[in-house]
């Protein structure tokens, strides 16, 4: 009887000490469910508007394949890279040059380790599908009296925006930057200057290439020669406070289902 009793007290401690450590938050399986649902948490994506197209084909694919739903803010690398200083909570930052991602990194806002050029792209000048304006992109090229005497060129504006940036000095490099400085419109993102142009608010933009091919508003006239402006790279880097989804889309992207996506839409490997 004693035995008896003795065994009986003992599985009534163990079973309470069980349900002390249920309640508590600290049984092995009640962890294993938070790690698993952490996993499976959104992830949230920052990156340049000229990205929408092709992220949002790339976030499909990646909850298809591991579960997770994955939600983006696109917008001027400047303006969310403001963001992300402010406080904004974000898995990954993508922007549209390096200059953007230095400013973040600068800042601790990402893990350096994780920064790596994910894609590169092209420089397109662009007219309405309607327009029978015809350029040859080359030094002192006629660009201000493609504009017509009223026209404005549509960019990004140069001042902020990374596409804005690299039209300023493709159109420097080629000496012609002076005659139209005074007549552009310019643009919060690479987007609202496409937007310009299809809509025949603007009879000429320079947009990158991979935005004129998701537009049938517009037609390319020409392609900047790659040497006439910095190199267009599109650097990503997981955040500071990232969680275990953000490093797995991060992953995705660079492997071969995220960049077979981009290429899609014309992108080209950043090599990184």
């Amino acid at each position: 009887m004693a035995q008896l009793m003795g065994m009986t007290r003992r599985r009534v401690l163990g079973a309470a000490a069980a349900l002390i450590l249920a309640l508590a938050g600290g049984g092995p399986a009640l962890a294993q469910d938070k790690a698993s649902a952490q996993d499976k948490a959104p992830i949230t994506v920052f990156a340049a508007a000229s990205l929408t197209d092709s992220l949002q084909a790339a976030g499909k694919a990646y909850t298809a394949r591991a579960g997770v739903p994955v939600r983006f803010s696109f917008a001027s690398s400047a303006v969310i890279a403001h963001q992300l200083e402010s406080g904004a909570r974000a898995d990954l930052f993508i922007s549209a040059d390096t200059a953007w991602m230095d400013y973040v990194q600068t800042r601790g806002l990402i893990q350096p380790q994780s920064r790596h050029d994910l894609l590169r792209g092209r420089l397109a000048l662009v007219a309405p599908r309607a327009s029978r304006v015809r350029l040859s992109i080359a030094p002192r090229f006629a660009l201000a009296q493609a504009l017509g005497p009223r026209g404005r060129l549509a960019v990004g504006d140069p001042d902020y925006v990374p596409a804005g940036r690299y039209a300023r000095a493709a159109l420097e490099k080629l000496g012609v930057w002076q005659s139209v400085a005074d007549r552009l419109a310019r643009a919060d993102n690479v987007r609202v200057a496409l937007a310009f142009v299809s809509r025949g608010e603007a009879p000429l933009g320079i947009v990158y290439e991979t935005d004129a091919r998701i537009d049938p508003g517009v037609r390319v006239v020409g392609l900047f020669p790659e040497n006439s402006h910095p190199p267009i790279v599109y650097p990503a880097a997981v955040t500071r406070n990232a969680g275990a989804g953000g490093r797995g889309f991060h992953a995705f992207l660079r492997g071969a289902q995220g960049q077979a996506i981009f290429r899609r839409y014309g992108f080209r490997s950043g090599g990184g």
